[in-house]
């Protein structure tokens, strides 16, 4: 059995013509059917119906093209590594990211394509409950998340940041006296967050639940420079990482406390499973740049 028998009995499947599958092939039509005849013969069984006006697949040959199509792509799997170590002359690195951060991902990007221009880069942004899914089912190799103090199975963390989540007010609110607070101050104000799925809005939804009740969210969006703008106009209470409150002279920082809230930023891949030599690269040098 050879490779390019496996190769011809697809192409006659996929285009149910023998002349259609030699010309996609770029071989001409006697070699193709000549092929597809050994395995034939080989097997012991007909692949392939030709008695009508389109070729078809037998019951057998419907069996048999799954494991072609596995076998194949098993060798461009293997040439494919072969070409990464040598060299990393091609190959995909899938990169994801939380929407906004202080994490400056460009020079890392900038530096890993200069070293490696033929490995294709890409970059999705997205909240981190759909980022850790993407890590964990393989879609990404990397990921910028912001996460809690909750372990998150089946991943690799590394800390970028670290800082305390605060409620953002405009200084003619009533609480821009106020240093500090406990959680449940904020019980029956109007709050202004990040949607659902971020890590700031999973690590404020958990601890309102911890404390006995649900935080009265009345704005989202997207990043916290937009919560922030509209905490500045009056709109409600902003739960933001403390370093975008004090960005802005117009608003008003106040610690939470009891329990005091952080928020945490990391660089995450998937703990275990295979790791393509470009993939493995990118992790090595993202890990000692951002320090895992």
């Amino acid at each position: 059995m050879e490779l390019r028998q496996l190769e011809y009995l697809i192409a006659v499947a996929e285009e149910a013509n023998f002349t259609r599958a030699a010309a996609t092939l770029h071989v001409a039509q006697p070699g193709v059917s000549a092929q597809i005849r050994r395995l034939e013969h080989e097997l012991g069984q007909q692949l392939l119906d030709r008695s009508g006006r389109s070729v078809r697949l037998t019951e057998v040959g419907a069996a048999v093209l799954p494991y072609a199509r596995a076998a194949l792509s098993a060798v461009a799997g293997v040439r494919l590594a072969v070409d990464e170590l040598a060299g990393l002359v091609r190959g995909h690195v899938a990169i994801g990211t939380v929407t906004s951060h202080g994490v400056d991902l460009a020079p890392l990007l900038a530096e890993f394509h200069t070293d490696h221009p033929a490995v294709e880069i890409s970059l999705i942004e997205d909240d981190s409950d759909r980022l850790v899914d993407a890590l964990r089912g393989g879609g990404l190799h990397a990921a910028i998340i912001a996460f809690g103090a909750t372990p998150l199975p089946g991943l690799e963390v590394t800390v970028v940041a670290d800082e305390p989540i605060v409620a953002a007010v405009n200084h003619d609110d009533d609480l821009a006296g106020q240093s500090a607070i406990p959680l449940t101050a904020l019980r029956e104000r109007v709050l202004i967050s990040l949607p659902m799925g971020t890590g700031v809005r999973s690590l404020l939804d958990g601890a309102c639940s911890d404390a006995g009740f649900s935080p009265r969210i009345a704005f989202e969006a997207g990043t916290p420079e937009v919560l922030a703008h509209f905490a500045a106009c009056g709109l409600g209470v902003a739960i933001l990482p403390a370093s975008v409150a004090a960005a802005r002279e117009d608003l008003h920082a106040v610690r939470i406390i009891r329990p005091a809230l952080r928020g945490r930023l990391g660089f995450a891949w998937r703990a275990e499973g295979p790791v393509s030599p470009a993939a493995r690269a990118f992790l090595t040098r993202a890990r000692r740049i951002l320090g895992g």
